[in-house]
């Protein structure tokens, strides 16, 4: 299949986390090995069972978008903007200009949407009543009106549209953009997802469904996968936005090069509504898709950037799917969960971990599980506790699943040729 299409590469990355409110200054803090968590500030919230996230601190809005087309916006959406800008002028592109508007196009997924939008609508619905409801409410929540006001932006007249599949939205929004330029709907897409959701309703109904740590008085290091100790996933917000271009369009216009996007695999549990089966077989079906579609060896990859959730079923899980897929070479594989310093973001995962392993391949460097001191027996593969590793890195699986049963695994490798 390889051989048919046309090559992919990925030559723009912005991003916002709760350690970093760019690319640089994110990576900088997952190698020093800074955690985002802390107590939450965008709301009181002293009377819930969890009262700590990995909040975006310090952004300015104002950088990225006037002050009237923001106000019209979720933070969500706000958060997409600046991550596509970010990208697109990391590209070489942040003019707008020197390019086909038509063979442009944009995937931006998003988990939940305006999530703060629609409970202060209701709020005032309850209130006030129908009549005072904003008439900004519905384009402000939906899940897929980041994507619409970005190809605004941009003026980008190619493909169209979100995904939406929880935990794994901005994972599959990669993947689509990389088969939409594979096979010449487009010369290049902005792709990735953003989460707005440290919300009352958010952070109450998965303390109540039981998904989040409640350890409030240590933030910082709640998020621990991997770890034996580990109690529950800590929610996070930002966004993570990619360029990615058709390698001859990338080349012409002399375009950096961060690493070819080379496989992509998506399939479903059939399942449980939040779970996976003991040996996510979901998952290894879709890391094994990555690497057929790539044409990758599993002696090929170097690094597994896992979902690693910090919840007791995924992470044992997923070193089992790990363990599977790639037989005795996984004794040789970094493994590392980026989550432990982000938080979970949710439909901004996968995107935000994707530019983190394309990261590794450009600099050498493994990012760290940062607050993993006692390892769990099951989760018995090199989880690069706590430091970054340095080693030379060819290839890189990025996984990510999501509550339904859905997964993800997107192949980077090295540019060959």
């Amino acid at each position: 299949m390889a051989g048919l299409r046309r090559r992919v590469v990925l030559t723009g990355a912005g991003c916002l986390t709760s350690v970093g409110n760019d690319v640089a200054s994110t990576w900088a803090a997952l190698l020093e090995g800074r955690s985002g968590g802390g107590p939450i500030t965008r709301f009181d919230a002293s009377g819930f069972k969890v009262r700590f996230a990995h909040e975006v601190k310090g952004f300015d809005i104002g950088a990225y978008m006037d002050r009237k087309e923001a106000k019209r916006a979720d933070r969500y959406t706000q958060y997409a903007m600046a991550a596509a800008v970010q990208a697109m002028r990391d590209a070489g592109l942040g003019e707008g200009t020197g390019y086909d508007p038509d063979r442009l196009g944009v995937i931006i997924g998003s988990g939940i949407g305006g999530i703060e939008t629609f409970e202060a609508q209701h709020t005032v619905l309850m209130q006030d009543g129908p009549g005072r409801i904003s008439p900004f409410f519905v384009p402000m929540f939906i899940g897929d009106i980041a994507a619409g006001v970005v190809s605004m932006r941009f003026q980008a007249k190619g493909p169209n549209y979100a995904t939406q599949s929880a935990c794994a939205s901005s994972a599959h929004a990669i993947g689509d953009a990389f088969r939409l330029i594979a096979y010449g709907d487009a010369d290049f897409m902005i792709a990735g997802g953003a989460e707005a959701a440290v919300s009352p309703m958010a952070i109450g109904g998965f303390a109540n469904m039981q998904a989040l740590s409640t350890r409030n008085e240590s933030p910082e290091t709640a998020s621990r996968p991997f770890d034996q100790t580990r109690d529950g996933f800590v929610l996070g917000e930002g966004a993570g936005v990619v360029i990615l271009e058709e390698l001859e369009h990338a080349r012409a216009r002399g375009a950096q090069i961060y690493c070819e996007v080379v496989g992509y695999g998506a399939t479903g549990d059939a399942y449980h509504l939040t779970g996976q089966p003991e040996d996510h077989a979901g998952l290894q079906r879709a890391m094994r898709r990555a690497l057929e579609d790539a044409g990758l060896a599993p002696s090929d990859v170097q690094y597994v950037n896992a979902h690693g959730t910090s919840t007791p079923l995924n992470d044992s899980n997923e070193i089992r799917a790990i363990k599977a897929v790639f037989g005795p070479h996984a004794t040789g594989l970094n493994v590392s969960s980026t989550k432990s310093s982000t938080g979970h973001m949710l439909g901004a995962a996968g995107a935000v971990e994707s530019i983190f392993s394309a990261l590794a391949i450009r600099h050498g460097i493994i990012p760290p599980t940062i607050n993993l001191q006692t390892p769990d027996p099951e989760c018995d593969l090199d989880c690069t506790a706590n430091t970054p590793v340095r080693r030379e890195v060819h290839a890189v699986l990025s996984n990510s699943s999501g509550f339904g049963g859905h997964n993800a695994s997107i192949a980077l490798r090295r540019l060959i040729g």
